[in-house]
């Protein structure tokens, strides 16, 4: 019997021990840091989505300065336009259902709105690739710290994919957050943050209480290794009593009494109720473009010691005016001919500088390329971004390839955008 006891005992400590265990990991919280789009492949972000003219502002209009001070319940808005690259990766699921949403290191933000091409984006809606969406999205600061900030669109079964982000100083106090809404029987919610968090709170004590009551109820008794030397001598019949069974019985018929009385409870308390909508919003994209300028790749390569991207493709004009190349943007890098006054302009005093490399592009034959002609034009676009937004690893893809989007302007302050796309060699010699 002091075997048994002993035995006991030690199955109580361990028991114990893995519940604390188990707690303790519950309540660890690690900081979260930014920049966790770089783990994604290369191809995921060259050849998914490509964001551009993107703007992040406050709500009354003002440019966000990258880190500036955004105090709790202030609103920050991203607008922009992105393009589903032309040429999936074919390894993806197409874009049948996508959502857009933000990045963000955890709920530090609320999303207040969502926007694509002027409807709102409640909903999940099917994307059309090579064209291209405008959106905005409208978030609360809601936790203090900094936090980088990113559009994102996530993809079913393709994970999501992020556009630039920028750096927020939310100040003041989590606790001064209040997120008021009025629904649509005209009830005034004053902080949707914690409506009906005592009821959670409430009924999630209550079923705690009872999985605890139920599990102290066995370990009152002989646990694992007593109760199977009870099994091993053939007295299994003596681990459930009369009570036992008792307190089993008025357990169940407690809990269905409870579900049924609390069913019934909140039905008059919320006679109204919608559910979850699983519909599917229909949203056009952006009217199609004439392709006015036309590229098809020659030659592409990374040279690793230099971290340069070298790019030579025909380029053909089919618009009315002369155009010339302004930018080369790729996985949210914006590299800029930096000889080019319009490409130069199109870069707003905010934009996150992260984004845009100090080298910018070289153009071999900075030309204009007039209506109808046919040039071939060669690129260069050099700079440790590169190997810091890890993009370089593409030379170790099973399909190595790239997609960038082109910036051409005309002689009469027009802009045209144009995919190019390409298999991509990796070079050790210059």
């Amino acid at each position: 019997m002091n075997k048994l006891k002993g035995l006991n005992n030690a199955s109580l400590l361990f028991a114990f021990a893995m519940v604390f265990t188990s707690f303790g990991s519950v309540f660890y919280v690690s900081e979260a840091g930014a920049h966790g789009e770089r783990n994604q492949e290369p191809f995921l972000r060259m050849r998914t989505l490509h964001w551009y003219d993107v703007e992040f502002k406050h709500a009354d209009g003002r440019p966000f300065i990258d880190g500036e001070e955004l105090k709790v319940n202030e609103e920050f808005v991203m607008t922009g336009k992105v393009r589903f690259f032309g040429r999936w990766p074919r390894q993806l699921p197409p874009p049948e259902l996508v959502y857009l949403n933000a990045a963000s290191p955890g709920p530090v933000f609320v999303k207040k709105e969502t926007w694509l091409n002027g409807k709102p984006a409640i909903q999940s809606s099917p994307a059309v690739l090579g064209r291209d969406y405008d959106f905005k999205v409208v978030l609360v600061a809601r936790v203090p710290g900094k936090h980088h900030i990113h559009p994102m669109i996530n993809v079913k079964d393709a994970s999501g994919l992020v556009g630039p982000g920028i750096w927020t100083n939310v100040t003041g106090s989590w606790e001064d957050f209040t997120y008021p809404v009025k629904t649509l029987t005209g009830q005034e919610v004053e902080d949707l943050d914690v409506y009906g968090l005592e009821g959670v709170r409430n009924w999630t004590l209550l079923w705690v209480g009872v999985a605890l009551f139920w599990l102290l109820w066995w370990f009152r008794k002989p646990l694992i290794i007593p109760r199977g030397l009870l099994v091993k001598a053939k007295r299994e019949s003596s681990l459930v009593t009369a009570t036992d069974k008792k307190v089993a019985i008025f357990l169940l018929a407690g809990i269905v009494f409870v579900v049924i009385f609390g069913a019934k409870v909140t039905s008059e308390k919320y006679p109204r109720t919608i559910p979850l909508q699983a519909g599917i919003a229909e949203i056009d994209p952006l009217p199609l473009a004439e392709e006015s300028v036309k590229t098809d790749v020659k030659s592409a390569t990374y040279y690793l010691p230099g971290r340069t991207v070298k790019v030579s493709f025909e380029v053909t004009n089919n618009s009315s005016q002369a155009v010339r190349l302004g930018e080369f943007s790729s996985a949210n890098l914006r590299f800029i001919d930096k000889s080019f006054s319009r490409a130069i302009e199109s870069v707003t005093d905010n934009y996150p500088e992260e984004y845009i490399p100090k080298n910018g592009l070289l153009v071999n034959d900075r030309i204009w390329i007039h209506p109808g002609e046919t040039q071939l034009v060669s690129i260069e676009a050099t700079d440790a971004a590169w190997e810091v937004e890890r993009l370089s690893s593409f030379m170790h893809d099973p399909d190595s390839t790239f997609g960038a989007l082109l910036i051409f302007y005309s002689d009469e302050n027009e802009r045209y955008v144009s995919e190019l796309y390409g298999p991509i060699v990796p070079t050790f010699q210059d």
